[in-house]
């Protein structure tokens, strides 16, 4: 049996948390047996906890850019080392065999690997563009210390072979996947009630993290024109905010209520009823203004049926088939991005069809069972 180390960059129920929890719980447990570290408690320790999981707390830095500075550069330093020493105490007396990194948002796997002699799994679920010096201090860190590098996408393989520190040798294109829901047993009616609309209601929404990328402006200002010209239709914004970046929340509230509809903006936080509310949405909006790796909420859109309309860059290109299973507008255009999201509302019937399109996409290449094989076959042969 192999130890497996996971270290990962949090503990709460996003993308790269949501695929942790899927690799942890469907390796086979008589060839793999998982230890999981985290920096903070969260839903993901609780959710590991309850599967019967190794799980440690321990407070390790993130690379984060309030690190982008002398002093706190010299604070990372300080707390690494620290922090790494005390993830070996732990593991004291356990013979760890891999250590899965599952973000490039931590680092402590280079420190590990050294220490505990084991082979260091970099799992890569970013594409960093800005700043651009970033993107080049970890495409070196990746190549130099990694034995092997998971990709989530073409994409996000091309964004670090393209630095030139990054053999493509050592790459392996992974998508990830998700498990199907029978959304014949997924009841999203009391949503309506919940959030006060009619139940003919035209229901379009967006999920994720609100940052700097992730588009919930650019949502807004493509659904504004759409809203003022049909009271029948309600736009949904979900997700939660970085501790200490609660002013995004209300920035987001301030152009709502400038927007002249906001009676038809639905804002709420971070939820653990995603099916539900996917299963709610007629279709679902992804309007990152950056690439975006292989956002797993897509997936999960597609695994409910749901077409999509994006931003045509990133790992959504690769996840998306244009004009069959949705739309991509040009990047950041948010004109066309409105006029995708029209031609949705326009053609429910071919709307309707893109998403069971979409559903057969997913079930053939984003499903978990070939995700967790090839997963398996990684840590069998490294």
């Amino acid at each position: 049996m192999k130890n497996i180390l996971y270290i990962h960059a949090g503990a709460e129920m996003y993308g790269a948390d949501k695929i942790l929890l899927e690799i942890v719980k469907g390796i086979d447990k008589k060839r793999f047996n998982p230890i999981v570290v985290l920096p903070t408690d969260g839903i993901l320790k609780d959710k590991l906890l309850e599967i019967g999981v190794e799980v440690h707390v321990v407070n390790y830095p993130i690379l984060r850019r309030k690190y982008f500075n002398i002093h706190g550069i010299t604070s990372y330093i300080r707390a690494y080392r620290k922090k790494s020493q005390e993830i070996i105490k732990l593991l004291k007396g356990t013979k760890i065999d891999i250590i899965h990194a599952n973000t490039t948002a931590v680092l402590e796997g280079i420190y590990l690997k050294y220490k505990l002699q084991a082979k260091l799994i970099w799992h890569v679920h970013e594409i960093i563009t800005t700043p651009k010096f970033m993107n080049v201090i970890i495409s070196f860190l990746v190549g130099r210390f990694s034995d092997t590098v998971i990709t989530v996408s073409e994409a996000v393989r091309n964004n670090l072979i393209k630095t030139k520190l990054v053999s493509s040798k050592k790459v392996k294109i992974l998508y990830n996947g998700v498990d199907n829901v029978d959304v014949k047993k997924v009841n999203s009616s009391y949503l309506y009630k919940e959030f006060s609309i009619p139940t003919n209601a035209i229901k379009i929404g967006m999920i994720g993290r609100i940052n700097a990328w992730k588009g919930q402006e650019d949502f807004i200002k493509a659904l504004t024109p759409i809203l003022k010209g049909d009271s029948n239709v309600y736009a949904f914004i979900v997700g939660g905010v970085f501790a200490g970046e609660e002013w995004r929340i209300d920035n987001i509230k301030k152009i709502i209520r400038e927007s002249g509809v906001s009676r038809q903006f639905r804002l709420s936080d971070f939820r653990n009823d995603v099916p539900e509310l996917l299963n709610f949405f007629d279709f679902f909006v992804l309007p990152s203004n950056r690439p975006d790796p292989l956002p797993t909420v897509v997936l999960e859109a597609m695994s409910v049926g749901k077409a999509i309309v994006s931003y045509g860059h990133g790992g959504a290109v690769e996840m998306i088939v244009n004009n069959e299973t949705g739309y991509l507008a040009t990047p950041k255009n948010v004109q066309d991005l409105s006029m995708k999201i029209k031609k949705m509302i326009k053609n429910p019937q071919k709307t309707r069809k893109m998403g069971e399109l979409a559903l057969e996409r997913q079930r053939e290449i984003f499903n978990k069972n070939r995700f967790i094989k090839e997963i398996e076959k990684i840590y069998l042969y490294k």
